[in-house]
């Protein structure tokens, strides 16, 4: 009997199985690539050829697209983010006292005591030392992804390079290059400059005490890690399974609804093979002209999100 956990991002939907002791038994890191219905149903077909609906005891759902995953797949718990990382953190070591976490386009910070979240913050606005920036500087670079982070540890002399802004990051890197500058050198002082960006924009104000784990799909760069060490003075943890964080912490909050003799909301993984339509509107009903959205398979309506009153979405007809 597994927890079934789904984080959809705006750049990956991550998909992981969870056994009793919330030990991962499956996960799949799939592009989200602006389809997430397309990717969850590719994503239940791998599912459904080793699974059966009756294992799934649990269903927990996060991330930006949480909303629509939930009607579609039938989630027991919709959770944001901060909760979702927080449980999966905590879950691991209770004396997670920071969550440093950096995803495809944005970045989080999460702020434990006790095992209690006291204050968090997330900055949305800067695509400044997100992976999708990093990825699109190793691609200007021509260095593999994989091996970014390991040339900046080859560095003896990091460069400073601007890094408040992506576009002034890039341009600064860009000129540097033309001085003549080490490839590895840049590379460092880009990642020693996004820390300080995420230190001094994201965590400001914040108290960064140990012990913390850094999560999200950034912290495979060997480079982005010892530059956030060296800005802290201490050391900075990477979890197992840092980039699935979410849906973990997702799964196991679904174990809750279990808990309390509920039985799961689980639409099964045929999923995959449905037709499923999704669409909006603008609703005229009254001055805040809500969108609303509304999810279709097979031609029966199974979601209906985003009006604030719940004109629409109380009309379920499945």
């Amino acid at each position: 009997m597994y927890y079934l956990g789904v984080d959809v991002g705006s750049v990956s939907t991550d998909i992981v199985l969870l056994d009793k002791s919330f030990s991962v038994v499956e996960e799949l890191y799939l592009k989200t690539r602006g389809k997430p219905i397309q990717v969850i149903q590719e994503g239940f077909k791998i599912l459904k050829s080793k699974y059966d609906d009756k294992q799934i005891t649990a269903v927990g759902v996060t991330g930006s697209g949480r909303n629509i995953t939930s009607f579609l797949i039938g989630a027991d718990a919709v959770k944001n983010e901060i909760t979702a990382h927080a449980t999966a953190a905590l879950n691991i070591d209770k004396e997670v006292s920071t969550i440093i976490e950096i995803g495809g386009q944005d970045s989080k910070i999460i702020i434990l005591r006790e095992g209690i979240v006291l204050d968090f913050a997330m900055n949305t606005v800067c695509a400044a030392g997100t992976g999708s920036f990093l990825d699109r500087q190793a691609e200007r670079l021509e260095i593999p992804i994989e091996e970014f982070g390991d040339y900046a540890l080859k560095s003896t002399s990091p460069v400073r390079i601007a890094g408040r802004c992506a576009v002034f990051a890039e341009s600064d890197m860009i000129h540097k290059q033309q001085l003549g500058y080490k490839q590895e050198d840049i590379i460092r002082g880009l990642c020693e400059a996004l820390v300080r960006n995420y230190l001094n924009n994201v965590a400001k104000g914040k108290e960064i005490i140990q012990k913390v784990f850094f999560q999200g799909g950034v912290a495979a760069n060997r480079g982005m890690k010892a530059a956030f060490e060296s800005a802290l003075g201490f050391e900075v943890y990477i979890p197992p399974h840092y980039n699935m964080m979410g849906a973990i912490g997702a799964a196991i909050l679904s174990s809750e609804t279990v808990k309390k003799g509920e039985v799961t909301k689980f639409r099964g993984f045929n999923i995959a093979q449905s037709n499923v339509l999704q669409s909006s509107f603008e609703c005229d009903g009254c001055p805040n002209r809500c969108e609303v959205v509304t999810l279709e398979e097979n031609g029966n309506t199974i979601g209906c999100f985003g009006d604030r009153c719940g004109k629409h979405s109380s009309k379920m007809t499945v």
